[in-house]
């Protein structure tokens, strides 16, 4: 993807800038997700027991690993701004989960420009509305806004 300007940005603030591809959240995922973050709770886990016991029909992701692959999802939409020399995570000023993940689902993200602030220091922080979409079903996954933060190499002034 070729990298979009600064103005190119702030003149995209309150636009959908982006749309992800669909992608499988598989119970390999999941389980890789689990082994990472020690969290084996049986409703992600055990297909069978889940299948008896929870009111899903089967396991479902973690709302944290479908919040994870956010930054993925953003990779592969998002274009990156020009001279920038790396991006951080900054947080989230909302995040809701709204509807759970089940096993074998696809998901993709909508990602919405809230905001633009341009520091002084070279640092760029946007906001993103993104909300993760499941596919078949009315309510997402997740919305949240998203902060982020991308070091701009400051460029020489003309003379």
């Amino acid at each position: 993807m070729e990298p979009i300007s600064l103005d190119v940005l702030l003149a995209s603030v309150g636009k959908e800038v982006g749309v992800s591809r669909w992608r499988v959240v598989s119970q390999r995922m999941i389980d890789q997700f689990a082994d990472a973050t020690d969290d084996h709770q049986f409703i992600h886990c055990d297909p069978e027991r889940a299948k008896r016991e929870t009111p899903f029909g089967g396991t479902i992701a973690h709302g944290f690993l479908s919040l994870s692959l956010l930054s993925a999802m953003t990779f592969e939409t998002m274009p990156p701004l020009e001279n920038s020399k790396m991006g951080v995570n900054h947080g989230f000023d909302s995040l809701r989960f709204l509807a759970p993940v089940k096993t074998g689902a696809r998901i993709r993200t909508r990602f919405v420009l809230a905001d633009v602030k341009v520091r002084p220091s070279g640092w760029v922080q946007t906001a993103h509305d993104v909300t993760i979409e499941i596919e078949g079903s009315k309510k997402p996954a997740l919305t949240a806004r998203w902060l982020t933060l991308t070091l701009i190499e400051r460029q020489p002034e003309a003379a």
